[in-house]
């Protein structure tokens, strides 16, 4: 039933997108240039890699994150714009609409067990963590969060994100860490957060 709803609506997204997503490629080209997207190798169901699209808000080249983000990127990040190409990683079977959100997977050994039962699901464009302080959050507070939706999935809850996510991002709020353009790196449960390039 959930892959079915993923499909469904991942399809109907793309059609009805298709020509601010066509007119969001004409601007990046303009204001970024090539390449117009970002991809990344993130952590899926069981683990398993998968490369997930989103439009590139950095220049590239040397320099930290804050460095490197440009005013279009913030306002692609702030609006959630940037996420839209992920429609395509749900619609191939990557990801789900609503999940855990994927993250590197060179995290991967840094779950605890419990935190390492993200992964029983396909990752999401939103989930139970992005309505409940997104970035804001701490990252063992956002893995618990995880944890609860595993434990909790429904029809009616991914409904409940879905309706909550579009709430989320007219607010605009949590967009990023505190002190990070984009967040701190997960370094595990007991070691310090550090900054990091992975979550542009």
């Amino acid at each position: 039933m959930k892959r079915a709803f993923d499909i469904l609506l991942s399809l109907i997204g793309l059609s009805v997108l298709c020509v601010p997503l066509l007119v969001l490629c004409v601007l990046q080209m303009l204001k970024l240039g090539r390449p117009l997207f970002f991809r990344q190798v993130r952590a899926g169901r069981e683990g398993a890699a998968f490369s997930i699209l989103k439009f590139r808000t950095m220049r590239t080249g040397e320099g930290s994150d804050a460095e490197r983000m440009t005013s279009w990127g913030q306002f692609l990040r702030s609006t959630s714009l940037d996420e839209l190409p992920e429609l395509w990683n749900v619609l191939i079977g990557d990801m789900s609409l609503v999940g855990p959100r994927p993250l590197p997977t060179i995290y991967l050994d840094r779950y605890s067990p419990e935190q390492a039962r993200r992964h029983d699901l396909r990752p999401g464009i939103t989930g139970w963590a992005q309505v409940n302080g997104r970035n804001g959050l701490t990252w063992e507070k956002q893995f618990e969060l995880d944890q609860w939706y595993v434990d909790n999935q429904s029809l009616l809850l991914d409904l409940k994100i879905l309706w909550l996510t579009a709430w989320t991002v007219v607010r605009r709020e949590n967009i990023s860490a505190e002190g990070h353009v984009t967040r701190g790196e997960f370094m595990g449960t007991d070691n310090p957060t550090e900054p990091d390039n992975h979550n542009h």
